[in-house]
């Protein structure tokens, strides 16, 4: 796995105020999507934690507790950086996009999404719907949730203006310096974990089914819909 990219080589890392950068989007439309990072945020720490309480295993616990209150920083990293927008609430922006509302709802078995055949993680009960087992869910979240989000802050980061941004464009930075740590430490534990063939199977045909659910809610590339024109790479 090869390493992180230092700070200066994420996207944006090298702009400056006089090199010709992109020019900021209309402020509606950032709130909009601060509204929604910071929800998605929010519910990764609440996701998380309650995880910890499905995995008998301390140190996968250790590790879900640890990025649960990273997300918590960052959804009040978020909710610090939302416009303010005469006559708009703040926390009426903090909501998702159909695509980000059915692939945490398809994550949690909220839509039917079938377990793996033979997996030996444990399922629970959510309101009587029966939730994905624990080991399709870790790797839902670090393999279709996580780099989704980093694909659209990537992508965010690229469009922001040095200047007129320059608090969105240095949240976004750390947020996505810190969703990569995660995303490639929750794949090594993956790896860890998965020592059956009916392991890899349960997650294998989970994935596919997020995957499915995602596209058809309207992702595309990333998780969140940005505006036409933002480059797709």
């Amino acid at each position: 796995m090869s390493e992180l990219p230092g700070i200066d080589e994420l996207p944006g890392g090298g702009d400056s105020p006089t090199d010709g950068g992109p020019t900021a989007l209309p402020l509606g439309r950032t709130a909009e999507l601060v509204g929604e990072y910071r929800w998605i945020e929010t519910t990764l720490f609440t996701l998380l934690g309650t995880w910890v309480l499905d995995v008998p295993i301390a140190a996968v616990q250790v590790h879900l507790d640890a990025q649960s209150m990273r997300h918590a920083w960052h959804a009040e990293l978020w909710g610090d950086r939302l416009p303010v927008l005469a006559g708009v609430d703040p926390d009426a922006l903090t909501r998702p996009s159909p695509a980000t509302t059915v692939l945490f709802d398809a994550l949690e078995g909220v839509v039917p999404v079938a377990d793996g055949p033979g997996s030996t993680w444990p399922a629970a009960d959510l309101e009587g719907v029966a939730r994905p087992a624990a080991l399709p869910r870790l790797a839902g979240l670090y393999r279709v949730v996580l780099p989704r989000l980093v694909t659209t802050y990537t992508r965010h980061l690229r469009v922001v203006a040095p200047v007129a941004d320059g608090p969105l464009r240095r949240a976004l930075r750390l947020v996505l310096r810190d969703d990569i740590e995660d995303w490639l430490a929750g794949e090594r534990l993956l790896q860890r974990l998965m020592t059956r063939p009916h392991d890899v199977a349960a997650v294998h045909e989970f994935l596919q089914q997020l995957e499915s659910a995602t596209v058809a809610a309207g992702a595309h590339s990333g998780l969140v819909d940005l505006p036409e024109g933002v480059p797709a790479d």
